[in-house]
């Protein structure tokens, strides 16, 4: 009866404990956009497949790709803890077409992390941009914001779980800056900031080329910030990153572990003391690129 009653305490704590490691498991779903821009660059399909490839090394974590564009069947978004943009934005921003935003709501109500990765953080000022400021923090606005590709250094680092294992690097991508942010910044961490170099300066006045304020900034070489963190009110999270132009740029580990980091951080998973550990290699920056060359062809 002992030697019975022993067996069943057994059999019950392994399937708690069974259970419990399935209940750990955080969705995360990335969704990329169609193809955008010449070869290596906007590559979000790629891009999407690189970062899930990386996640799948992590313990507790199931990461799924949405591929060439916004998902016909929203359910796949259905018990995600966090949801990753990787597509163009402005007026044509997937996430702004149709009652999306709308349908969006409620995920974010429920506490979904939420990541946008470079065009993805720009919304329309008519549409869009007052849900980005909640729920990621920040976003690129027209005749504001500036796009330029420049060499941004990050000399110093915050300390919060998305910069664990990450040292201070440089590298050359379309650094979008001179965001906006939510008042007082509340609830907003800046995770990279750099100052921009004067070259960024160089185009004439534009929705997205300059403007006086942001001129000014750089003349005074004010620390423009490129990637930031969001806590909001209800619990849920969410990251703005606007590097991402050049594909090329995920095969440098601290670029690519910075982002590997925040998705970890507003799916709740704890991110490890070194950060998601990953290789990518020149082969696996070669694969599953858009064969835009062909598609080119076809549009003409």
């Amino acid at each position: 009866m002992i030697m019975k009653k022993i067996f069943l305490l057994c059999t019950v704590a392994f399937f708690v404990a069974a259970s419990a490691a399935f209940a750990a498991d955080k969705k995360i779903v990335l969704v990329a956009g169609k193809p955008s821009h010449g070869p290596g660059s906007h590559e979000h399909n790629a891009g999407v497949q690189l970062l899930k490839k990386c996640l799948d090394g992590v313990p507790g974590v199931k990461a799924e790709v949405q591929l060439n564009g916004w998902p016909e069947d929203e359910k796949v978004l259905d018990g995600a803890d966090a949801i990753i943009l990787y597509m163009d934005g402005g007026e044509g921003h997937p996430l702004l077409q149709g009652d999306r935003l709308q349908k969006m709501a409620p995920r974010m109500a429920k506490g979904v992390g939420l990541g946008c990765i470079h065009y993805a953080v720009e919304p329309t000022q008519a549409k869009g941009e007052k849900e980005f400021l909640q729920w990621i923090g920040g976003a690129f606005e027209s005749n504001w914001s500036v796009n330029p590709h420049w060499d941004a250094n990050f000399k110093t680092l915050p300390d919060h779980p998305i910069t664990r294992g990450v040292k201070p690097f440089a590298i050359n991508d379309e650094w979008y800056f001179h965001m906006r942010f939510p008042e007082g910044m509340k609830g907003v961490t800046r995770i990279l900031s750099a100052v921009p170099t004067d070259d960024t300066m160089s185009r004439k006045d534009g929705p997205h080329e300059g403007n006086p304020a942001m001129r000014e900034a750089v003349q005074k070489h004010y620390p423009q910030t490129v990637m930031w963190a969001n806590e909001r009110p209800e619990g849920g999270r969410g990251f703005g990153f606007s590097g991402g132009h050049v594909h090329n740029n995920w095969g440098n580990d601290n670029f690519r572990k910075t982002v590997l980091n925040a998705i970890l951080w507003i799916a709740k998973v704890e991110v490890p003391k070194d950060g998601v550990e990953s290789k990518i290699t020149d082969a696996d920056l070669q694969e599953n690129l858009d064969d835009k060359g062909a598609q080119k062809k076809k549009t003409k």
